[in-house]
Parts: structure tokens; C-alpha cells; sequence
């Protein structure tokens, strides 16, 4: 989208912003806040959680982030010869005002990752953005509606699913947006095969390694085409990391392996409900019990293992679904132009990334010059004759031979294989629900979706105020309809 088209209506959020959100939204107090909050996984989605938890709680609440792994979760970095380079999610688009709000909240530097983007069918480049004013227009309108959640959640508003929540954003041909193809939608919407699959299907190959993309989930792919693209200094997990201090949540490095359900009498003589959450950390097994628990992990086969006990109905440990394998390969070397069908000068030769057609004779998605996440004194970007970072993204590890294809030498290869995102083929219908139990939510279902970092950040404020108004018992803040009307 472009950033003179922002709405009032996100001019009016960032204003917000600057005088805090905690008690514009859901002000009213209507009991005791709960006592303590487990939320499971320490990335963007689970840190998030953390901070819109504690605005919507208050100070009170002691709030756990339970994670076995590194803090960031996918969001990660990889160090080269003393430089740190982002092997997850890299970039963040410009009117992501979640992502923006955090780093001006807890004061990181932020720095603006110059562009430029070429197509590569195997023997020549192309270099094409997307010039289809339809196009564009086609993605805003898309992505405008979908920023009225910024509204929405500004006035407290909460969704029990993510099909409510887009059928609250745009109605039932919103809806139709994960349900159909992106070809599907942009072939009756009158878009050629050609420009699908000359430029629309390389930007789904970058965005998510896949080109059986739901219409949302392309929509998404094609906003990498937006100037202005920014990154965090220090490297984009630096967020977790600050928003987990920021909110005094406590980190439990921990695997979690069972979430039980309780029950104890209560203060009126009836009895309530709570959770047993079962973990394994360094000093053994080890329980804890809370009032309100967050899932912010994919319940998906290899991604997590965590069972479900004494629910009716009983919930899975895993989803439909299975999440995309993909590989990072960071190379330092210098790059073989006449790989690339370049015919410029090589000095000249600006393009930082290079999204491939759908083509079994290639053996990446996409190729990308990449910056350190900390930019030193007087840097600039290597030419592409000088040797420098490289990052692939393939569906298998590249061989020696590829590799000797593309560059006329390098002084090391690094390697990370990881599921990445959702493999959107087999999206599950319906998508898996946020709220799993009266007080225990999915906030990973929002990946179904589509998946980013801003949309993690959307989905942790989503679940925040289901659980405030859950707590509450204000039903008249969840699933209402027609709220861009109202609102």
C-alpha cells in the first residue's frame, strides 16, 4: 500500500500510540483481575501477548513466558565473522504499526533496507515491480480493509475466529480470500496467466516458498513490492527480548508437555476453573497453575508436542495442516554474474533481490544481498563483483555443484533448515479457533491466515482482549458485526 494513502483512521492509531494504549480499550473494571497468565512460546507472537496482556491487566498479574527454545523464535540470526545476519523474518513493511509502535515504545534504532527487485527465469533477469496499476490497486484494497483491525482493536474489539474476523473486516467476499486460490481471485478479477506467472508467482515463491498461495496469503506476498521496507538495528528478535523486559514477564526456559484442566471451589460456594500447566526445564518436570494460558506455538506435528487433559470436547495436540519446509543458506562470496544473464556493468548493477520463476531447472526461490543487522560506521553495500552475504531461500539444500554455478568463489556456507510458515495447500476449514477453552487461547491460529510479524503482533492484541472480556464477561466486545459501519 502506499504511504500517501494512509487513512485517518491509522493516523489516528499512531496518535494513540504516543499516549499509551493500556485502558482506552477496555477501561471498565468488572472484578478482581486474575492472579497469574502462562503464555507458551517466546517469539513475536508470545512477547507481544506479554505486552498487550499487561496493558489490558494491569500491573498486578504475574505473567510467565514459557519457551524451550531461544527467545525470538523464528526470528533469528546467524553470525558471520562477527556480524550478525537475519536467517528469519527480515523485513518489515512500512505500515505494520504494531512492529512500529514497539521499537518507538522501547526505543530501538530502526534502519530503512534499500530495494530493488529482479525476476530471474533462468537465463535472464527481468527487472519489474509490479507497474500493473490494477495491480496495486488491486493489493490496497485488500490491504486497507484489512487495516481496520487497527480500529477495531483501538476500541476494544475481539474475535473468537479468524473467520469472524475477516468477515468483520470486509464482509462474506472477504471471507472468500482463504478459501480461494490467489490464481483463482486473480483470474476472475481479469489478470493474465502471463503476469501471474511472470510476477506474481516469483513473489510467492520469496514471501513463503510456495505458489498454491490462498488469495490473502498472496495478497501479503505482493506487499514485499511496497518501498520503505525497515529493520530492526541489532536484528529484528531484539524485540522480544525488550518487550519481555518492558512487561516484567518472567521467562521459563522450558518445554511444555501437558495442559490440564482444573478444577477448585470458589469464593461463592460454585466451583471454578483453572490450568495446570506441565512443563520439563533444566531442573526436571515442574508444574504451575494459572487463570488464563496463551498457546503461542504452532499445535502442529514437529513443531510442538503438548497434550490436552480433562477438556470436553477434548482438544488435539495437533491441527490439520502441516507447516512448509524451507532452507536458508548464507553464503559470503562473490556472486557469478554471468549466471545471472547480467549485462550491465557490474558496478551498475543495483538489485539486492532476485525472486525466481516457477521453474524446476532452478534451484532457489530467491536470491538476496543482505545487510548486517548491525550496519557499522561508514557502511555500504558491496558491489555485486566484491565478494559479500548472500541469501538463498530453496526447498532443498543447495549442492556444491549449484553452488559453484552461481559463484565464482566463496569463503564459507552456512545452512538452516526450519518449517517456516504454514504450507497453505493444506489449510484446514474451518481454521483452528483462537479460543480453544473459556480462558485458553490459540493465538498461532492466525497463521492460517497469513503469516508475518505484524500479523503475530495483530493476533496477540486479538487474544489479549478476548481474554480481558472473558474475564470481564463483556460479551458485547466479541464477534460484533458490522463494525466498519458502526465504527
Amino acid at each position: 500500500m502506499s504511504l500517501r494513502n494512509l487513512s485517518f483512521r491509522v493516523l489516528l492509531f499512531l496518535g494513540i500510540c504516543q499516549v499509551g494504549l493500556w485502558g482506552l480499550a477496555s477501561a471498565c473494571k468488572m472484578k478482581e483481575q486474575p492472579e497469574k497468565i502462562a503464555i507458551i512460546g517466546g517469539g513475536i507472537g508470545g512477547t507481544a501477548a506479554a505486552y498487550f496482556l499487561r496493558q489490558e491487566f494491569g500491573p498486578s498479574v504475574k505473567i510467565d513466558v514459557l519457551e524451550a527454545g531461544p527467545v525470538g523464535g523464528r526470528l533469528a540470526t546467524k553470525d558471520i565473522r562477527g556480524h550478525g545476519y537475519e536467517t528469519g523474518g527480515s523485513l518489515i513493511h512500512p505500515l505494520h504499526l504494531y512492529m512500529r509502535h514497539f521499537v518507538d515504545k522501547l526505543g530501538l534504532s530502526t534502519y530503512t533496507v534499500p530495494t530493488k527487485i529482479a525476476i530471474f527465469d533462468g537465463k535472464k533477469l527481468t527487472f519489474k515491480g509490479l507497474k500493473s496499476s490494477r495491480m496495486q490497486k488491486w493489493v490496497e484494497g485488500i490491504l486497507s480493509k484489512f487495516m481496520r483491525i487497527y480500529q477495531y482493536q483501538q476500541s476494544g474489539y475481539s474475535f473468537s475466529s479468524m473467520e469472524q474476523l475477516l468477515h468483520g473486516l470486509g464482509g462474506d467476499s472477504f471471507l472468500t480470500l482463504i478459501n480461494r486460490t490467489l490464481e483463482e481471485v486473480l483470474l476472475a478479477d481479469g489478470f493474465s496467466q502471463v503476469l501471474i506467472n511472470n510476477i506474481v508467482t516469483p513473489f510467492s515463491r520469496f514471501a513463503f516458498g510456495q505458489t498454491d498461495l490462498t488469495a490473502l496469503v498472496g495478497a501479503t506476498s505482493l506487499a514485499c513490492a511496497d518501498p520503505g521496507e525497515w529493520a530492526v538495528d541489532g536484528g529484528n528478535k531484539r524485540v522480544c527480548f525488550e518487550l519481555l523486559s518492558h512487561t516484567k514477564a518472567e521467562l521459563i526456559q522450558a518445554r511444555v508437555t501437558d495442559i490440564s484442566l482444573k478444577m477448585k471451589p470458589s469464593k461463592s460456594g460454585t466451583e471454578s476453573s483453572f490450568y495446570e500447566v506441565n512443563y520439563v526445564g533444566d531442573s526436571g518436570p515442574a508444574h504451575s497453575i494459572y487463570d488464563i494460558v496463551i498457546v503461542a506455538t504452532p499445535l502442529q506435528e514437529g513443531l510442538s508436542d503438548i497434550s490436552f487433559s480433562g477438556f470436553s470436547p477434548p482438544i488435539p495436540s495437533h491441527f490439520p495442516g502441516h507447516y512448509h519446509h524451507i532452507v536458508t543458506t548464507l553464503v559470503l562470496g562473490q556472486v557469478n554474474t554471468s549466471y545471472l544473464g547480467i549485462d550491465q556493468t557490474p558496478a551498475h548493477f543495483d538489485v539486492s533481490d532476485i525472486f525466481t520463476t516457477d521453474s524446476e531447472a532452478l534451484a532457489f526461490n530467491s536470491l538476496s544481498s543482505v545487510d548486517p543487522t548491525q550496519l557499522p560506521p561508514g557502511y555500504h553495500r558491496p558491489s555485486v563483483n566484491e565478494s559479500k552475504v548472500w541469501r538463498f531461500f530453496s526447498q532443498e539444500p543447495l549442492s556444491e555443484e549449484q553452488l559453484r554455478e552461481i559463484f565464482v568463489s566463496w569463503e564459507g556456507v552456512w545452512e538452516k533448515r526450519w518449517l517456516a510458515y504454514p504450507s497453505y495447500s493444506s489449510s484446514p476449514h474451518p481454521m483452528p479457533p483462537f479460543v480453544l477453552h473459556n480462558r485458553l487461547y490459540y493465538l498461532s491460529a492466525i497463521e492460517w491466515a497469513a503469516s508475518c510479524m505484524e500479523l503475530s503482533a495483530i493476533s496477540a492484541r486479538n487474544v489479549a482482549l478476548l481474554a480481558y472480556h472473558h474475564w470481564h464477561d463483556q460479551t458485547d466486545k466479541t464477534d460484533q458485526e458490522d463494525l466498519h459501519t458502526r465504527l
